[in-house]
């Protein structure tokens, strides 16, 4: 029997993403309802995989085949749609990245869950990919300490690959067209760079954290023209360089994670947005330089985080809040603290969280972390039309 899942959101994510990850996960899930905000492309999206669709919240948290809610809305209404869900008694939830776009909110969505007991997974593609676990793998079994990571990120325009995935543009966006940018104003390239790390650097800064967790300083934070940024964080062994760059035309997006050690060094190849094409492809050049490259898995990012909820759902892995409570937190501490360098003009230097021992900080801590809590699982869904 598998979990009926609802969608809050209609946009280009679900439609080429999610609806159709869900339609192939084994019979774990199957989409049963999905919602917009009066945009009309919730009944295209839901007549294409047999589900129902509706505008607004309410008929969707009402529904009764509705077991798991998937927030897919803007990001600023992630905090408060799963309040909604959990009040309307779901107690397994998706949620797209970012969590939250505050480190208040965040904190406070995490407690929640953990006060209810709800199972809630957060949507960085990039940590559950498969490539990245044996990325990790690698290292473990090489017990090297890790001198250098570089992500880097070019992307271009969403609708090339969107277009290509689902044979039609993507939607118009709503409202008038936006003014140009003007990256001479520190305050406005300090609220573009914030949006960016929120929005992109989300996807990796999670394996950032698990890889370099003390890199809590940052060093440089530029904006780059026409939109994107360049980041630097540092800690006592280790640099962090994060440059993302969109460009509006030109050559296929290149998404890469490298990771150098003393002697080896591992390059991670995520494939663009909106594609299903697999795994990320790992090669691995070591300290021989012998050059290995991983076949790719044909399960991609998105599977692989809803089998993780499935797996939650079934009681075969143990909810961690505090995990979770911890990226998020190690997200937005980075967002806040390059703006904050932006808006000094630049100046390096500015310490994200306090020293060992130290006194308080008054800039954001990324030191988040603790131990994980166990939540309860969820019992087999119910059949179609009964209770949820």
């Amino acid at each position: 029997m598998a979990w009926g899942v609802g969608i809050i959101g209609a946009g280009p994510g679900v439609a080429a993403l999610h609806a159709p990850t869900l339609a192939r996960t084994a019979g774990d899930f199957r989409l049963v309802h999905v919602s917009d905000a009066g945009s009309g492309r919730a009944a295209a999206i839901a007549e294409r995989f047999g589900a129902r669709s509706s505008s607004g919240l309410d008929a969707l948290l009402a529904d009764p085949d509705v077991d798991v809610v998937a927030i897919c809305s803007p990001p600023a209404q992630h905090a408060a749609h799963v309040r909604a869900s959990l009040a309307a008694g779901r107690r397994a939830l998706f949620c797209e990245k970012p969590l939250a776009t505050s480190l208040d909110e965040a904190e406070q969505i995490v407690a929640a869950c953990a006060a209810a007991g709800a199972l809630l997974v957060v949507g960085t593609n990039h940590l559950f990919d498969p490539a990245w676990v044996r990325a990790t793998h690698y290292l473990d079994a090489i017990d090297r300490r890790i001198a250098a990571v570089t992500v880097t990120l070019c992307l271009s325009p969403n609708d090339r690959y969107h277009a290509l995935v689902m044979g039609e543009p993507l939607p118009a966006p709503p409202g008038s067209a936006r003014p140009p940018l003007d990256l001479s104003d520190p305050a406005q390239s300090a609220a573009i760079v914030r949006q960016l790390i929120v929005g992109l650097a989300v996807h990796d800064l999670p394996l950032v954290r698990d890889l370099v967790p003390d890199a809590t300083e940052v060093a440089w934070a530029r904006p780059i023209a026409p939109i994107g940024f360049d980041l630097g964080l540092r800690s006592a062994d280790a640099v962090v360089r994060f440059t993302v760059l969109m460009v509006p035309e030109g050559a296929d997006s290149l998404w890469r994670v490298s990771i150098a050690t003393a002697g080896d060094r591992i390059d991670v190849d995520f494939p663009p947005p909106f594609v299903h094409a697999g795994s990320a492809r790992i090669a691995v050049r070591d300290a021989r330089g012998v050059e290995t490259v991983y076949p790719l898995d044909r399960r991609d990012g998105y599977d692989a985080e809803w089998g993780a909820l499935a797996a939650l759902l079934r009681g075969d892995t143990a909810m961690e809040y505090d995990e979770l409570r911890a990226d998020a937190a190690f997200v937005l501490a980075v967002a806040d603290a390059a703006a904050a360098v932006i808006r000094g003009g630049g100046a390096p230097g500015s310490v994200v969280a306090p020293a060992p021992n130290a006194g308080p900080s008054t800039a954001p801590s990324l030191d988040q972390s603790a131990a994980p809590s166990a939540g309860p699982t969820l019992p087999a869904p119910a059949p179609a039309g009964s209770a949820s």
